[in-house]
């Protein structure tokens, strides 16, 4: 399982025109789900982003300029975007083998799995829509972007 996230001002889903999911302050994070991913490997990525350290800790003038506080210690949000695109393989030619993405079904259903287990960990958890083309808008905070993988 794979995630990019980005620390971000403020991001917004759109699906057909309607916002679906939004954050103000927070993290995007873009989740790809692999064949044998699973809620155990979910709950790990999860735990992962949400103790990540990437928020400057602005109070502490002997930690200033340094990333060391968490979404929860900043009060921000968290935004879970589906994408099967981050289990491609871009190894070789010109178009990317997705093979590696875990069916659309079964990733529909972990990834639902996951988005519970966040919201029942932190409280500001939106999300995109799996499976729809949907929009995505944000201000990237930095920008700071990182691949996470576990």
């Amino acid at each position: 399982m794979k995630a990019v996230i980005q620390r971000v001002s403020r991001a917004f889903v759109r699906v057909d025109g309607e916002t679906v999911g939004a954050i103000d302050h927070g993290i995007l994070a873009y989740i790809g789900i692999g064949h044998d991913d699973d809620i155990e490997t979910g709950k790990k990525l999860i735990d992962k982003i949400l103790t990540y350290r990437i928020f400057e800790n602005k109070e502490d003038a002997a930690k200033a300029g340094k990333l060391d506080l968490n979404v929860a210690q900043v009060g921000g949000g968290l935004l879970l975007v589906p994408q099967f695109t981050l289990m491609a393989n871009t190894n070789s030619g010109r178009r990317p083998d997705f093979g590696g993405a875990m069916r659309p079904d079964l990733a529909k259903a972990l990834f639902d799995d996951i988005v519970i287990y966040a919201q029942a960990n932190f409280a500001s958890v939106a999300t995109g829509q799996f499976g729809a083309n949907m929009q995505v808008d944000n201000i990237n905070d930095g920008p700071l972007t990182f691949l996470l993988e576990v």
